[in-house]
């Protein structure tokens, strides 16, 4: 019998892989054929599932927000809030190889979509998804009023402190401590977070 092809999984290989290069490598080195290497297909055999490099970024675009999503639903939203937004925020920071390849590339392709609206319009929708459930959960959790506000300081702290990671990847420690500073100022919860604001 003919072997059966799983198009989709295939795929996701072939993103995976891309993910993987523009992190070691940089966007500048992902064509057709160096993904076709790092998977050990030819690249005949990469274009029957993309035809070229930006369906391929593309889709691998989708793949990283697809990721970071996963990682997100996870999280034990029923912790007390601040513990939760922080453990929401560490699945979007390069604190381990993975996590630091996804965030390279997404780097990479931010930069990318300024110039690729297709891409920009992922961008723009996973951030969008991202924005509308942390709003959600936020008003669930009590933050009714300023839910939207806060969901949007939210991202931009983990956009931030990510970004700073990669380029100052000495520096994680003390970045995370002005994660949890942060945090205190946005979340206040006991006398004990005021006073480590002060220390």
């Amino acid at each position: 019998m003919p072997k059966t092809v799983d198009r989709e999984e295939q795929r996701r290989q072939i993103g995976a892989a891309l993910l993987q290069l523009v992190a070691e490598r940089g966007l500048d080195e992902v064509s057709v054929r160096t993904v076709a290497a790092a998977t050990g297909r030819s690249p005949g055999a990469v274009q029957k599932y993309f035809r070229t490099k930006d369906e391929m970024l593309t889709f691998a675009a989708e793949l990283a927000g697809e990721r970071i999503e996963r990682r997100m639903a996870e999280v034990n939203t029923a912790l007390p809030l601040r513990q939760a937004l922080r453990d929401l925020i560490l699945t979007t920071l390069p604190v381990d190889a993975e996590r630091r390849a996804e965030a390279t590339a997404q780097l990479a392709f931010a930069v990318h979509a300024a110039h690729h609206p297709r891409l920009a319009e992922i961008r723009r929708q996973v951030d969008q998804d991202i924005r509308q459930a942390l709003a959600t959960w936020l008003e669930s959790a009590g933050h009714e009023t300023h839910a939207v506000a806060l969901a949007d300081a939210v991202i931009a702290l983990s956009d931030g402190l990510a970004l700073r990671m990669l380029y100052t990847p000495q520096e994680h420690e003390h970045l995370l401590t002005v994660l949890d500073r942060t945090l205190n100022t946005l979340i206040p919860n006991s006398g004990a977070a005021a006073r480590h604001l002060r220390e």
